[in-house]
């Protein structure tokens, strides 16, 4: 009997409304193509503009929804004029409280760059960048333990505390191995290589993190130690990408570095990612809710499709399910091959010999994703 699989949905705001709606198009032609699975949509808003609507960031019982889920597929968060009491943007709370209420202490940040796609780093092709930022995602500077010291009206002292525990290192550095085993090595030399990014020369936190490192790497054997201070992995990354197959790093240093690999893939939106735990799994695009483009079929949804795709390996690869692990290759295969056609793209992609190509809505995209799978 096919498994039905309960997906919670928060388009959120701005472009979260446009590029959502064309990921869950896509999840049900790929569910339809491959058969042996089934989806129950449940779908909510949240996020500021709805905090101005209704004074609530998401509706009270979506919290529970969550927690009888199967995963969680989100769009972007932040409208204009919503901010809550105390400066915090309105909808903020909603991903931090997913985080770490549902314990997703691992942030995925694939940078895959695909045929058809440009690279903005000169010299640098589909055959050079193919890797994965892991990043931990429940302590570190994101921790609130913070606050600020205030005398007769001025702000003196700002404290943010940063958290590296023995537990939170061990399973993120482990995650990263395990998946480095699931993968096929670096695209320079195909060796599996998983690159430990800190700033242990400096402090307590990365030492400890890196020694919990060297504990770990001795439980597997084919995969190569590889160490780099994050401020020269910023240069080394777009220098020589090629090098990196997996990087596993805390949360504050891993959250600049991954968004910065959106440089090497065509930008911020063709980027996905995954927060995922034990038991559950949100996943969304890089991308913001990018107000001033909203309501204009611009923004491009294939950093959000390319997040549903991860969605489904993470089903298959929790479940077992060989169908989820099928229609995720028939997305990511769609998607590789409409880039690679050079006709259908939106306008962040319509740079450098794509200049004058005339851009694609929304819409468009993630129609020709979709007539890709039918057509397999």
């Amino acid at each position: 009997m096919a498994r039905t699989y309960k997906i919670v949905v928060f388009p959120g705001d701005g472009v979260g409304v446009e590029v959502v709606p064309e990921t869950v198009r896509v999840l049900r032609v790929a569910r339809d193509v491959v058969t042996g699975f089934d989806f129950d949509f449940v779908e909510y808003p949240c996020g500021g503009k709805y905090y101005l609507e209704t004074g609530k960031e998401w509706p009270d019982e979506a919290w529970e929804t969550c927690r009888s889920s199967d995963a969680v597929l989100f769009g972007a968060i932040g409208w204009p004029g919503a901010v809550k009491p105390g400066g915090v943007l309105a909808g903020v709370d909603i991903l931090l409280g997913l985080r770490f209420g549902l314990d997703l202490y691992a942030n995925l940040r694939p940078a895959k760059l695909f045929g058809g796609i440009e690279s903005r780093i000169l010299g640098k092709s589909s055959k050079d960048v193919d890797f994965v930022v892991v990043r931990e995602n429940t302590e570190g500077l994101y921790v609130p333990i913070r606050g600020m010291l205030s005398r007769g009206g001025a702000d003196e002292l700002a404290v943010d505390v940063r958290v590296i525990t023995r537990k939170g290192a061990e399973r993120i550095i482990r995650y990263a191995f395990d998946l480095c085993m699931r993968r096929n090595g670096a695209p320079s030399d195909g060796k599996r290589r998983v690159s430990c990014v800190d700033k242990s020369n400096v402090l307590d936190g990365c030492r400890l993190f890196r020694r919990i490192y060297d504990e770990i790497v001795q439980s597997y054997g084919g995969v190569e130690r590889d160490y780099v201070y994050v401020d020269a992995m910023t240069q080394w990354m777009i220098r020589a990408p090629e090098h990196y197959d997996v990087v596993v790093t805390s949360n504050f240093q891993g959250d600049i570095i991954s968004d910065l690999s959106a440089v090497l893939i065509g930008g911020m939106g063709v980027a996905p990612s995954a927060n995922v735990g034990e038991r559950y799994g949100l996943f969304e695009p890089v991308h913001g809710s990018a107000p001033d483009i909203a309501g204009q079929q611009k923004a491009n949804p294939i950093g959000s499709i390319i997040s549903g795709k991860m969605m489904l390996e993470w089903l298959a690869l929790k479940h077992g399910d060989k169908a989820c692990e099928k229609a995720a290759l028939r997305i990511e295969e769609a998607v590789s091959k409409v880039l690679s056609e050079e006709k259908v793209r939106t306008i962040d992609l319509c740079y450098g010999k794509y200049a004058g190509l005339a851009p694609s809505k929304t819409s468009e995209v993630g129609e020709s994703i979709v007539r890709k799978i039918e057509k397999h």
